[in-house]
């Protein structure tokens, strides 16, 4: 099925199609509590937007209430992800934000982008495969596939962290911790202990020991150090603006 309306989508319309985008990406099943609890909204008002989802071609609903998006929906979710991932490259590498904020930034800036305009970011940013956070460009989801959990890494061996998943970056205060203890893509981590019975992580990066929570490990993913794909996978600038400012504080 095809998207009724021929003009963009609302810009609740715009950050639903995101979501449901980025979950079916994962794999995961799309439904409307995750969709809740993704969006920080009540479950009734999820089911009013979808209704109008499905009256507007974006979406499908199967009788198992999973969620998958129609051809038009599917485009138009592209965009959206497209420009939001440009948008905050504009931001890291050109603006100078801090890599903490420029999502939170890039929410508010990229749905007024044009496509125009956002061809004009991708020239200006050289076409990247990934987003400062590590997460692929659409079109590029194949540039993960060799990335390894965090969770599942090797204790004391160096890896590259290479990723932060989106999920992570909704929290300006988890980020901001990630930031400040050098946390970013390009960094050489090493992965300290797992505890299970206190659901913490350690990990040592720029050059002291950091713990994060289990959760927050489990969205996280690292290369092998001496990978060939590294060079394309780290978004370049990011960690040249950032870590030398860290090592300053």
């Amino acid at each position: 099925m095809m998207a009724r309306k021929v003009q963009r989508p609302s810009q609740t319309i715009e950050n639903y199609l995101g979501v449901i985008y980025t979950l079916s990406r994962d794999g995961e099943t799309v439904i409307g509590r995750k969709l809740a609890d993704w969006l920080e909204v009540s479950p009734p008002t999820v089911t009013a937007t979808l209704q109008r989802m499905i009256r507007d071609g974006w979406v499908t609903m199967s009788d198992d209430k999973s969620i998958r998006l129609t051809q038009g929906g599917r485009e138009a979710a592209t965009s959206v992800i497209r420009r939001h991932m440009l948008t905050e490259l504009l931001l890291a590498r050109i603006l100078g934000v801090p890599w903490s904020k420029v999502h939170e930034e890039a929410d508010r800036m990229a749905h007024g982008v044009s496509a125009e305009i956002a061809d004009r970011v991708a020239d200006a940013v050289k076409h990247p495969r990934v987003c400062p956070h590590g997460n692929p460009m659409p079109g590029h989801e194949e540039i993960t596939e060799p990335l390894v959990p965090l969770l599942e890494a090797e204790p004391g061996v160096e890896y590259v962290l290479a990723r932060i998943h989106e999920e992570l970056e909704r929290k300006p205060e988890l980020m901001a911790y990630l930031e400040r203890h050098c946390l970013l893509p390009g960094a050489t981590i090493v992965l300290v202990e797992i505890m299970e019975y206190n659901d913490t992580v350690t990990v040592y990066c720029g050059g002291h020991d950091v713990v994060l929570g289990l959760s927050v490990a489990g969205k996280v993913w690292v290369r092998d150090k001496g990978s060939p794909m590294g060079q394309g996978a780290v978004a370049p600038g990011v960690m040249g603006d950032v870590q030398p400012r860290l090592q300053a504080q």
